[in-house]
C-alpha cells in the first residue's frame, strides 16, 4: 500500500485552499489540503510498523508549533505548480529532516524539501500564468497550530485517507 506523512491545516485554511483546488487541482477529489512532510511510497506491513515505532518515538519529542500561510507562490519555470506559501518554513523543514531518520530516511530525494499546500498542478503555462496573475494581489493570512502529524494511506478507490494521527507531545 501507498503511505505519505502530512500536516492538516485547519477547516479554514481547508476550505479556503479548496475553493482554488476544486478548479485546478486534478487531485482535489482524491486528498485533503496538506503539508506534505514525507513523500508518499509504496511499504510493505514490516515497513508500515517500523514507520508507526518511529512516528511514536518522534511525536513525543517535537512539540506543536504554530504555521501561517501569508501568500500564493509557484514552482514555476521548474513545475506548473500553485501553493499556498508559508512565512517560517523552519519549524516543518525541522520536522521533516528529523522525520526522515532510521525507518524513514529518504535517499532518493529528487529535490530539496520545501514545504507548500498545493492548490494549482498539473496547469498549462498560459494557464498558470493567467491564474498567477488572478492571484498575486489576493490577501493571504492564516495562521494555525499544528499539535499532530497524519499517516496518509491510499485507499483502493484511488482516495487518501488518514490511518492514524501522532500528537506531538514534547
Amino acid at each position: 500500500m501507498m503511505y505519505g506523512i502530512a500536516i492538516l491545516p485547519s477547516a479554514e485554511i481547508k476550505e479556503f485552499a479548496n475553493s482554488y483546488r476544486k478548479r485546478f487541482d486534478p487531485y482535489y477529489r482524491v486528498i485533503s489540503p496538506h503539508i506534505t512532510v514525507r513523500e508518499k511510497e509504496e511499504w510493505t506491513e514490516e515497513q508500515l510498523q517500523a514507520a508507526i515505532s518511529h512516528l511514536e518515538d518522534l511525536s513525543r519529542t517535537v512539540s506543536p508549533f504554530q504555521l501561517t500561510f501569508n501568500r500564493f507562490s509557484s514552482y514555476f519555470p521548474v513545475n506548473n505548480v500553485i501553493y499556498l506559501a508559508l512565512e517560517q518554513v523552519e519549524p516543518v523543514i525541522d520536522l521533516h529532516d528529523n522525520l526522515c531518520t532510521g525507518p524513514l530516511v529518504d535517499t532518493e530525494k529528487a529535490y530539496n524539501y520545501h514545504p507548500h499546500l498545493t492548490i494549482g498542478q498539473k496547469l498549462g503555462a498560459d494557464e498558470l500564468h493567467d491564474v498567477l496573475a488572478s492571484v498575486k494581489n489576493t490577501p493571504v493570512d492564516f495562521s494555525f497550530n499544528v499539535d499532530s502529524i497524519q499517516l496518509l494511506g491510499k485507499q483502493e478507490n484511488g482516495e487518501w485517507s488518514v490511518i492514524r494521527s501522532f500528537p506531538l507531545q514534547g
